[in-house]
């Protein structure tokens, strides 16, 4: 058992949430009780971002003050991380004041150790990056390829820092620590750029004449520091790094920030450097992951088809959202979401499998066992199918195989079904064959057991309900504490009395589709 500090970008708040912030938010809280469930201290933290050129812009064409935009926006995304049912620690916003002293104390820290410097610049700057770019980062129209849309001249006198100092130093780093980054796919980008001449020192700060909305440079208040410093200190922030040093001490360094891999450079690359640059130790890893497209198609609002996470959880729930965006699609490469696929996964694994197995096992049991889990063995091809997924399944949770861990789980559900199928114990209760069908009936509740375990990170309100169906007390959570697998291994007691409520999920019926 140890700890386990796990970080998500924080979202701008130029505009509201939407299913591709939702993603990284889902898979941290996954993440997050996994490791909960392991028996690890866990803090999870995520938030929005709040200052910068974008932000400016959008409560200025709101026609509110950037204080009362970011309030209301902030409490936005707040209320849709509670309808996801995200367990995090702790919401940071990069407008609170412990923030700006802790921006500015890692500001100073890099300028007295000679790695920050003032000079003049001149060149483009994406907006919607806020980064500054040259021409071959382009497309062929000349625009931003990730924003579709062309960059402004910037010419101004800023602070710059010695990236130039760290390239080496970072390089040497990646390479001795090869999990430092991942996948390994990102981790070869981030050596190459790191390889690129062109990369080297960079704007670290802006003018009040271009931007006001930003955290003030220490001694120069003409100046504002650059969002990307802002940004990526919350993860120190977070934690308490001047503020609470015990509990910085307690979690830092980070051992997993998890990012998009549009935003790999800034945390693989700059943030590293700005942590040598401030004598604070880097992060143990970063994983970049794939993105959420809709209908084969990147969200945008021009094509409206930027999906609200909010209307999803109410339409299916937060667990049918949850689950669909993880079971399908290898964490590092791209997903898409289509509604009718969505149906059907959710249909095939929720509702037929695992609420099938579910809702015939208490039934039997309440017809024919007094509601009692009844004194039996596992059927021992079954037990030996759970036994075997449990190390397996440990291994894809801790590569951040997500579709892979749920389809294992998956596997032996279905086993257990089909195993139902062949045995047909109701047709054996009727012959009078009791012992018999009570070791299928114990079978499948065992099998609803480890696989309420398994499951829970993922749809963590309905394997709380099958716990609590199959006559536990506790929450999931606490359970197996105490043992190196968590209670795995373990059987259920027979005698223990279940609480048969009827289905936890019921199908998402097709004519629900044709109405919207």
């Amino acid at each position: 058992m140890g700890k386990y500090y796990i970080t998500t970008a924080i979202d701008y708040v130029n505009a509201s949430p939407h299913i591709g912030h939702a993603y990284e938010k889902i898979a941290a809280d996954i993440l997050a009780r996994y490791h909960r469930m392991q028996g690890d201290d866990v803090f999870f933290l995520t938030g929005v971002d709040e200052h910068g050129s974008k932000v400016e812009k959008s409560a200025a064409q709101a026609g509110k003050s950037p204080e009362q935009f970011c309030d209301e926006m902030a409490a936005l995304f707040e209320a849709a991380w509670r309808k996801l049912n995200l367990s995090y620690d702790y919401f940071i916003r990069t407008t609170e004041e412990r923030h700006a002293k802790v921006v500015q104390e890692v500001f100073r820290r890099a300028l007295a150790k000679g790695d920050i410097y003032k000079s003049k610049y001149s060149g483009l700057y994406c907006e919607g990056c806020e980064d500054f770019v040259r021409d071959r980062d382009l497309d062929a129209d000349g625009n931003c390829p990730n924003h579709k849309r062309k960059p402004i001249t910037l010419e101004e006198e800023n602070y710059f820092f010695k990236l130039s100092k760290y390239k080496p130093i970072l390089k040497k780093l990646l390479t001795e620590k090869p999990d430092m980054v991942l996948p390994e796919g990102r981790r070869r980008e981030v050596l190459n750029n790191l390889d690129d001449e062109e990369l080297g020192d960079f704007s670290v700060s802006r003018s009040r004449r271009s931007l006001n909305w930003g955290i003030p440079v220490p001694d120069d208040p003409d100046q504002v520091i650059y969002v990307w410093i802002d940004a990526l200190t919350n993860y120190i922030t977070g934690v308490g790094f001047q503020t609470d040093e015990a509990q910085f001490k307690r979690y830092w360094p980070a051992d997993l920030h998890l990012i998009g891999k549009d935003i790999t450079k800034f945390h693989s690359i700059y943030w590293p450097a700005f942590l040598m640059s401030a004598d604070v130790e880097v992060p143990q890893h970063i994983y970049a992951h794939g993105f959420i497209t809709v209908e084969g198609q990147k969200l945008s609002k021009s094509l409206g088809n930027v999906i609200d996470p909010n209307a999803l959880v109410d339409q299916y729930g937060a667990d049918a959202v949850r689950f669909f965006l993880f079971a399908q699609t290898p964490f590092d490469q791209d997903g898409d979401f289509s509604r009718e696929l969505f149906r059907k996964t959710v249909n095939a694994q929720l509702a037929n499998n695992l609420g099938n197995l579910l809702n015939r096992t208490l039934n039997l049991l309440d017809k024919n066992c007094h509601s009692t889990v009844p004194k039996a063995e596992m059927e021992h091809v079954l037990n030996e199918a759970c036994n075997s997924i449990h190390g397996k399944y440990i291994e894809l949770m801790n590569e951040f195989e997500f579709a892979k861990a749920i389809n294992a789980v998956f596997t032996v559900v279905d086993q257990a079904n089909k195993y139902y199928a062949d045995e047909a114990p109701w047709t054996l209760f009727k012959q009078g064959k009791q012992a018999e069908a009570e070791k299928i009936l114990y079978t499948g509740v065992e099998v609803l057991r480890r696989a309420a375990m398994y499951l829970y990170p993922f749809i963590p309100t309905l394997a709380s309900g099958i716990w609590r169906q199959l006559g536990f007390a506790g929450d999931i959570t606490d359970y197996g504490k105490e043992s190196d697998s968590h209670g795995f291994f373990d059987h259920i007691a027979a005698g223990q009395r279940v609480n048969n409520e009827g289905p936890l999920f019921k199908r998402i019926e097709e004519e629900v589709e044709a109405k919207k």
